[in-house]
């Protein structure tokens, strides 16, 4: 029997160095060995430990190789299951080093009986860092440097090195101390460093935070949204022992029927005034001639900023009308306001928009005579993190926005029109065209004037492929070259 002994329950890169060499000496998992120092079963030594009688000869065929390497994916996936409590994960991840020399694709194969293993393990390692993260409670204490904070945690698996600098990114500026069964850690403002197993009368029971703490709890708990196995499910039980609020679960849980009724017989509030006046008018309740067709340019603007035709008003920024000179013989309409339009309030200002500019120019179009517009005028999109991602108008928002559309159009009368994309197209020409098919090809408009369709600039900016954006990009200003012919 071959044996290793590594320095530690979580000692990765010994295990590696060690699984390595038994790997190129042909050392099969039924052969070899992993026991950690000083651990249950006690056996001491070298790190690589293979007695003589077990030695591969090295003649003819049998000659051992000196390289072997395996995908980047094995060696994440070992990092994370050497964390697992289970007294195997070594042979298991050897016995998937052993098998990748022969299948180099061992670990795509997750119907695999050792890869399913591996993950399900990985995912337990994730999921008790994760678990980490949301229940450790840090405590007050004070040394001869002042405040200092510590908690006590007993994850379900080793942990503590992974999840550590996850507390030193979130409390840089606080000293502190995380102690557990496994081993601690300590942040001192500007190092970390880990240190022996600790015990839970090491750290401190209580202190004088945790009856805010609690008191905050207990304000935050809703009884109507309570549902008991999913918060188990999420807080195990086992985690409770540790989490100062967990005293008061019970309670809360007990008394949380009477305070659902309570609260649904309480009447509503009165809306808070403040925010109503913040809130900009509805124009077409507030002026009695609000259905009259807007006079002036400035009135669209005006109605624009104050538009509640549809649900899209209320979590823009603001209403974005068109830009551009009284004049303008030819009118650009696009889809709607981007994230960067919709905070400056003025259309395609965004990469759209500056896609738009150097092809005009290439064209022979000076922006400064075009007036530029969009056929919704709020930003539609939804949250994602920070960013807000944009979504396509449906036709009844189209059809709602229509109104200054066609007001922008009747009062500067342009001789072209022409629509960027299928939205601007359903806008323009009230129905959905084919752009890629009609594209290019001028259409009559019932005020006398033309239409022309093509895509829209943010289209050439998602093709990722840079033959075919440079073939589009040329397709694109062959189109505006059209429209400028149209002009006259």
């Amino acid at each position: 029997m071959a044996t290793a002994t590594l320095g530690g329950e979580t000692d990765f890169d010994g295990w590696r160095k060690a699984a390595r060499a038994f790997r190129l000496a042909g050392v099969g998992p039924a052969d070899a060995q992993f026991v950690v120092a000083g651990g249950a079963s006690g056996v001491q030594g070298g790190l690589f430990d293979l007695p003589g009688s077990d030695r591969p000869r090295e003649s003819g065929d049998e000659r051992i190789e000196n390289t072997f390497a395996v995908p980047a994916s094995f060696v994440d996936l070992a990092r994370e299951v050497i964390l697992h409590r289970a007294e195997d994960r070594f042979d298991l991840m050897y016995r998937l080093l052993w098998r990748l020399r022969d299948e180099p694709d061992l670990i795509r194969v997750v119907s695999d009986r050792d890869v399913a293993d591996a993950m399900e393990r990985a995912k337990t390692v994730s999921r008790a860092s994760h678990k980490m993260k949301a229940f450790v409670r840090f405590r007050q204490a004070h040394d001869d440097r002042g405040e200092a904070w510590v908690a006590w945690f007993e994850p379900p698996h080793r942990v503590l090195e992974k999840t550590a600098p996850f507390f030193q990114r979130r409390f840089t500026t606080m000293r502190w101390s995380i102690l557990t069964p496994d081993g601690s850690a300590f942040w001192d403002g500007e190092n970390m460093r880990f240190g022996p197993p600790a015990t839970r009368d090491m750290a401190p029971a209580e202190d004088e935070i945790e009856a805010f703490w609690k008191t905050y709890y207990a304000s935050t708990f809703n009884p109507a949204r309570l549902k008991v196995k999913t918060m188990q499910g999420e807080m195990a039980k086992t985690y409770w022992k540790n989490l100062p609020e967990a005293a008061l679960i019970p309670e809360l849980v007990a008394a949380s029927s009477v305070r659902t009724e309570a609260m649904v017989a309480t009447p509503a509030p009165s809306p808070n005034a403040r925010f109503a006046r913040a809130v900009a008018p509805d124009l077409h309740a507030a002026r009695p001639d609000a259905q009259a067709v807007p006079e002036s340019l400035a009135e669209v603007a005006e109605g624009v900023k104050a538009c509640r035709r549809c649900p899209l008003y209320r979590d823009a920024t603001q209403g974005v009308c068109g830009e551009g000179p009284k004049q303008a013989r030819l009118m650009i309409v696009g889809e709607q306001p981007g994230d960067q339009e919709d905070l400056a309030g003025r259309p395609f200002v965004g990469p759209a928009g500056a896609v738009l500019d150097v092809a005009l120019e290439e064209a022979g179009i000076d922006r400064a005579d075009v007036y530029v517009t969009n056929a919704v005028k709020h930003f539609k999109h939804e949250p994602r993190g920070k960013r807000r991602l944009h979504k396509t108008p449906d036709a009844g928002e189209v059809q709602a926005c229509r109104w200054w559309l066609d007001a922008e159009r009747r009062l500067l009368k342009p001789k072209v029109v022409l629509a960027l994309g299928a939205t601007a197209g359903l806008a323009v020409l009230g129905r959905k065209p084919a752009v890629m098919r009609e594209r290019g090809a001028p259409l009559a408009l019932t005020d006398g004037g033309t239409a022309m369709l093509t895509v829209h600039p943010s289209y050439l900016l998602r093709l990722p492929d840079p033959a075919a954006k440079a073939q589009a990009r040329r397709l694109f200003i062959d189109d505006l070259a059209t429209v400028r012919a149209l002009m006259g």
